[in-house]
């Protein structure tokens, strides 16, 4: 079962419909490499993905050899994941949940993925799943966390809708995915303030020159590690 305050349904119903990304973000891609353990064969250095969608990201790292698990609360796109796993051969512990309550053991996992799925609830579920990825990490293992930012061009084109969410977004470069927490410089210090080290500190923003009033996206592209 996965928790309605942390999946918005919307996203079973665009997986459901066909929705699926086949290839892996590059930032996704550089993180991993920058920041998976070196010291170790890549088949024992474990990687998570929270709300992995289809599970491209972790595709690529099955596909490079690392050890992999996803969790996403649409059944749809994980059952996706598995098929195309199974056509290309490659092993994935993939299952349907909700990411503030993560069915793994303390100390799990060296890396852990977050690309725009955490940033599609509240604070109170984000705070929560935050913690959970804390919980499921090993000392040193680090955190790829990346939200969208409070400067973007959809925040100012939506509906107020509780624990700092907007809804029924129609403007900007988010339109028609569902309900967005738009993260603020002093929210990610919060989140990542005790626990933790800070090892990147982004704040990415793009201006569409050929959108009305030059349509801003923003986003945080933050790695933090967790301390012992």
């Amino acid at each position: 079962m996965t928790d309605p305050v942390s999946f918005d349904r919307i996203w079973e119903e665009k997986y459901a419909a066909g929705h699926a990304q086949r290839y892996p973000w590059d930032v996704v891609v550089s993180f991993v490499f920058r920041n998976a353990p070196r010291d170790r064969p890549r088949q024992d250095v474990r990687i998570l993905e929270v709300g992995c969608g289809t599970a491209s990201n972790l595709w690529f790292a099955a596909r490079e050899g690392f050890s992999v698990a996803g969790i996403d609360g649409s059944e749809s796109a994980i059952d996706y994941a598995k098929k195309r796993f199974a056509e290309d051969g490659l092993d994935g512990d993939l299952r349907v949940g909700d990411f503030t309550a993560l069915d793994f053991a303390d100390g799990s996992f060296d890396c852990v993925i977050d690309r725009g799925a955490l940033t599609c609830c509240g604070f109170t579920a984000l705070k929560q799943a935050v913690a959970e990825v804390r919980r499921v990490l090993k000392p040193g293992g680090r955190f790829f966390f990346n939200p969208y930012a409070d400067g973007h061009s959809s925040a100012r084109a939506g509906k107020p809708a509780g624990d700092g969410l907007t809804n029924d977004i129609t403007g900007g470069s988010l339109t028609g995915v569902g309900q967005i927490l738009f993260v603020g410089r002093q929210q990610v210090c919060e989140l990542l303030a005790e626990g933790w080290a800070l090892h990147q500190v982004q704040r990415l923003e793009l201006t569409d020159m050929l959108a009305p009033e030059g349509s801003i996206h923003a986003e945080w592209r933050v790695v933090a590690e967790k301390t012992s």
